[in-house]
């Protein structure tokens, strides 16, 4: 949340910038600099020693980084100053630089004091007035750092009496079949195979790399990226029809083509429903196109790059008909029936109604990735006073992992500004910090300025009262304007920071939630902790953008490095953390996260052999936490009642549908009770209560992939609730010995709603019981 002091240029600055999909809440700051592209490959340095740690912890992470940086950097106000500082987020050695201006400005005198407790203060005709008052927290971390170097005994402050130990101390990790399960139900949908769970018991973790190249090839791990990808650039959600992406000015004759197919052959009655499909697959398959990219390039182990860059885009024979260029390319499809068969196209150079041609090189669109894609373009439309800045702001988001609203300079009064410049944006120090990062990349953007996101510059030309198109410094030549969008393309895939924010993307995949960010709270005791978690987090990023990269971009590097990792092993905590510093710093372990309701569709599909489907349907989903990429973006990570009463729901239905049914098939086919009838019932001997308990530790570890021994506390626990109901059933009288009236296996609810089936022993309705309970636990609805 940004302070107070921030609201005035927000109130200035506010209709030049006009995020569309902003919070209402949001303050629309401007950003400060940027953090600085680093040379490959990612510095990964081991902790230095006492002095550096009261460095990089006191004096860079509580007033460096977050009170001089921003002024005192390439690009920043004082840029021409002597005390330049380097951003360290990417490059953690470039700390030692910092120290060392620190320590040359700490030891310059004026008046027998040091100059940066002078300038901080605002003394010496600071350029950035006062910064810290002598009685805060980051002016005393200053003067500790200055009594440091002058070698007086009292500079150390007040120690503490804690002792981080290593990270990991004291966390237990998954075992390596259950890490296995966890793998296969996130990225396929599936339970462990026979085949893969031998070569785990006979191999042990040494399989897993071989296991996941075979996972990689599945169908439901692409289906997984997409939908992960989906969460991330959220392309299926525009506003209008699929069809809406295509111009009338440029696609007028074929965007509809739909609407005029030959459905003759086929009888009367059907003509209207077939025609209603043919509609539906066709703006289903517009909207997948996005996404059928990025499959296109995980599948072929494609540079990732190329989301940015691809010169071409993926089309299906329905997509291909609505921009008219089928049949150039129908006989590349296996089957041009299929609206869901994609392959690589480039479009030609777009024709207006006006016959005017837009200017490329070789008559062919200028594909440019992602950024160049119709759905994205629509996807982030802009008006005629953001002039592209939502697109250049979800540009950083998306593909260096920057949030530009997140980065605050410091401000001065908004009206004075207003009064003081006739373009604040192009002249107000406080704006310009802001503009000139987001307004060449808008620049950028320049051909398809309208809000539905169609290719159409401007009849004025681009606005000469904005930085020009360009990126970071470099601006973009002129007579490259008509592949500007492949130019940031370009320049994007040599930024370091896009790998990094890659390896982002795939921890929200695979964790369901963000990364952390630094702590910003230095008065917060449990300050230093928090942001000892964040920079492990940062450290193992690092790493795997540094084999991301060295992998040509291969994107399945990612999730194997993510999967391997310490982070996605956690299991829980072997010892309970008791001093709030290490409970501070495990806080994020773990994959301790809510299912989203279409992994909970897939894991009943998986466990029980067929899903739910209630959470299929828009209604229930968005009930249930999930999004509808337009109006909903964001997963609830909290259950709300609602969602409670729907996890009772699915529990009662999926044990009502399912218990019967597997006792029905034979006993080898089985995926509940394999091993047991539903004559067996505890009878006083321990033959049956062996059995049960058998049973029981079947169902705990089909269900919630617990290896349980049967006299396990919780598989005790399981069994006296499963006799609990069976002495309830049997000491109450006038209930019928049939299964319940809702539970009869029927082949169609219409007709056969209500048929029963016997239930003698009440064992039947007593394992319903069983999987209504395990289907509540957290085992199962988390992950």
């Amino acid at each position: 949340m940004a302070s107070r002091r921030f609201l005035g240029l927000f109130l200035f600055c506010a209709p030049l910038f006009l995020f569309a999909d902003a919070a209402p809440e949001e303050p629309a700051v401007c950003p400060a600099t940027l953090p600085e592209p680093a040379a490959f490959p990612f510095p990964v340095p081991a902790p230095g020693g006492e002095p550096e740690a009261f460095f990089a912890d006191e004096v860079w992470a509580k007033v460096g980084e977050r009170t001089c940086l921003n002024c005192h950097s390439a690009g920043g106000d004082a840029h021409e100053s002597k005390f330049i500082l380097r951003d360290a987020s990417l490059q953690p050695d470039l700390l030692k630089h910092n120290r060392q201006a620190f320590e040359r400005m700490a030891t310059l005198k004026k008046d027998g004091k040091s100059r940066l407790l002078v300038k901080v203060s605002g003394g010496l005709e600071h350029g950035g007035g006062i910064q810290l008052k002598p009685e805060t927290t980051g002016y005393k971390i200053l003067e500790r750092f200055v009594g440091r170097l002058e070698g007086r005994g009292d500079a150390a402050g007040k120690g503490t009496d804690y002792v981080p130990p290593p990270f990991f101390d004291g966390v237990r990790m998954a075992s390596t079949p259950r890490l296995l399960r966890r793998l296969t139900l996130s990225l396929a949908g599936r339970l462990p195979t026979d085949a893969e769970q031998a070569a785990i018991e006979s191999r042990g973790a040494a399989a897993m790399d071989g296991i996941l190249d075979e996972l990689f090839k599945e169908e439901a791990f692409f289906d997984r990226v997409m939908e992960g990808f989906n969460d991330v650039f959220l392309t299926v959600g525009y506003n209008g029809n699929a069809e809406d992406a295509l111009s009338y000015d440029h696609f007028e004759k074929t965007r509809h083509w739909y609407q005029k197919h030959d459905l003759s052959h086929l009888p009367e009655k059907e003509r209207t429903k077939a025609g209603y499909k043919l509609a539906d697959d066709y703006r289903k398959a517009l909207l997948r196109e996005p996404l059928e990219l990025i499959k296109f390039i995980v599948k072929n182990d494609r540079p990732f790059t190329e989301i940015a860059t691809a010169d071409y885009q993926m089309m299906s024979p329905y997509t291909s008909r609505g921009y008219g260029i089928y049949e150039e390319i129908k006989s590349q499809f296996k089957n041009p029936d299929d609206p869901f068969e994609f392959i690589q196209a480039r479009l030609p150079a777009l024709k207006g109604r006006d016959k005017k041609v837009q200017q490329t090189g070789a008559g062919i669109y200028p594909h440019a990735g992602l950024l160049s894609m119709f759905q994205y373009l629509r996807r982030y439309p802009t008006t005629i006073t953001n002039r592209n800045r939502l697109r250049a702001r979800m540009y950083y988001r998306h593909f260096l992992g920057i949030d530009v609203m997140a980065l605050a300079p410091r401000v001065t009064d908004a009206a004075a500004v207003a009064k003081k410049f006739t373009n604040p944006t192009l002249q107000a120090p406080d704006c310009v910090v802001c503009h000139k990062t987001i307004d060449p990349v808008a620049g950028l953007f320049q051909d398809y300025f309208n809000e539905e996101g169609h290719f159409g510059p401007r009849k004025e030309g681009w606005f000469t009262d904005m930085f020009g198109p360009g990126r970071e410094g470099q601006s973009l030549v002129k007579d490259e304007k008509w592949r500007a969008l492949q130019w940031l393309g370009q320049e994007t895939a040599r930024d370091p920071r896009f790998a990094i924010a890659m390896v982002e993307h795939v921890y929200y995949i695979l964790f369901g939630r963000k990364v952390l960010v630094a702590p910003l709270d230095i008065e917060d005791p449990l300050f230093t902790p928090r942001r000892r978690a964040f920079q492990e987090q940062r450290r193992e990023i690092r790493e795997i953008a540094n084999r991301f990269t060295a992998s040509g971009f291969n994107l399945k590097t990612v999730f194997k490095a993510w999967a391997a990792s310490p982070f996605y092993r956690v299991d829980g905590l072997a010892e309970v953390a008791r001093h709030p510093a290490r409970k501070a710093e495990l806080d994020d372990l773990g994959i301790v996260r809510m299912l989203t309701p279409e992994q909970i569709e897939r894991k009943v599909l998986a466990v029980f052999g067929q899903k739910w489907g209630r959470l299929d349907s828009e209604e229930y989903r968005i009930l249930y936490g999930g999004i509808d990429s337009r109006a909903v973006t964001e997963r609830m990570t909290d259950p709300s009642g609602a969602m409670g009463a729907i996890m009772r729901i699915m529990s009662n239905d999926v044990a009502c549908r399912n218990v019967m049914q597997d006792f029905k098939r034979e006993a080898s086919e089985r995926r509940l009770f394999p091993g047991i009838e539903p004559d067996v019932v505890p009878d006083g001997t321990p033959e049956a209560e062996s059995k049960i308990r058998r049973a029981i530790v079947h169902l705990h570890r089909q269900i919630l992939g617990q290896a349980h021994p049967s006299d396990h506390p919780e598989v005790t626990r399981t069994y006296k609730l499963f006799a609990a109901i069976l002495g309830d059933a049997k000491e109450k009288k006038g209930i019928g010995k049939e299964e319940s009236y809702f539970c009869g296996a029927r082949k169609d609810p219409n007709k056969d709603a209500g048929q029963k089936r016997e239930d003698p022993t009440y064992a039947v309705r007593a394992w319903r019981g069983v999987v209504t309970y395990l289907l509540r636990q957290d085992d199962f609805l988390y992950e």
